[in-house]
C-alpha cells in the first residue's frame, strides 16, 4: 500500500512532488480547449511555486555543507530560471503567442532539474541521504511550509528569484532552513 504524503519523509515528499506536476504537464500537452490549458497551466505554476518554496527554505538549506555544493547552487538557478518563466505564464494566457512554447519549455526545464535530483548515486536525493540528514524531521517541517505556502501562493504572492543580479543571494547561500515556515520575502 502506498504511503499517504503525511507518512513520507522529505525525500518521497519531494518526488511526489514532481510526480503530481509531471502529470499535470502531460495532460496540458493532451488537451487542446483553451479554458482547460489555463487551468492546467495555473495549476502547474502554483505547484511549482509552493515546491520551490519548500525546497528553498527547508531542504536546500539542510544539504549545504552535507552535499556537493554546485548542486544546491544549479538547484536555485534552475528554480530562479523556473520563476521566470512561471511569471511570465501567469501574466498571459492560451490566446497569447507563445503561451504553449513557454509551458513546454518550463516543463523541459523542470525534467532537467528532476533528473539532477534524483540520479541514483550523484544526484541530490542521493546525496543527501547518504548525507545522514533527519529526513523524518524535514518532512514535518516541509509539510508545515507547504500548507503556509499554499495559501500564500493561491492569495497571489510571488516568487521571487534568489540568485539573479538585485535576488536574496544571502538566503540561497544560508546553511539553516527557515523551519518554522517562515517567509525570507
Amino acid at each position: 500500500m502506498a504511503q499517504s504524503y503525511e507518512e513520507m519523509d522529505a525525500i518521497a515528499m519531494l518526488k511526489a512532488d514532481h510526480r503530481k506536476v509531471e502529470e499535470l504537464f502531460e495532460k496540458f500537452e493532451n488537451t487542446n480547449g483553451k479554458a482547460t490549458k489555463q487551468k492546467l497551466a495555473e495549476e502547474i505554476c502554483l505547484e511549482l511555486k509552493v515546491h520551490t518554496a519548500i525546497e528553498e527554505e527547508i531542504f536546500y538549506p539542510a544539504c549545504r555543507g552535507k552535499i556537493e555544493e554546485d548542486l544546491v547552487d544549479e538547484a536555485y538557478v534552475e528554480h530562479d530560471s523556473a520563476k521566470v518563466l512561471i511569471a511570465v505564464i501567469e501574466a498571459g494566457g492560451p490566446d497569447e503567442a507563445f503561451y504553449d512554447a513557454q509551458v513546454k519549455v518550463l516543463s523541459e526545464m523542470i525534467e532537467h532539474h528532476v533528473e539532477e535530483e534524483e540520479k541514483r548515486v550523484e544526484g541530490m536525493f542521493s546525496q543527501a541521504r547518504a548525507a545522514g540528514l533527519d529526513m523524518d524531521l524535514l518532512a514535518d517541517q516541509m509539510r508545515a511550509r507547504k500548507r503556509t505556502a499554499m495559501e500564500e501562493y493561491q492569495a497571489g504572492k510571488g516568487s521571487m528569484p534568489r540568485t539573479f543580479p538585485g535576488g536574496d543571494v544571502e538566503s540561497a547561500k544560508a546553511e539553516e532552513s527557515f523551519g518554522d515556515g517562515a517567509s525570507i520575502r
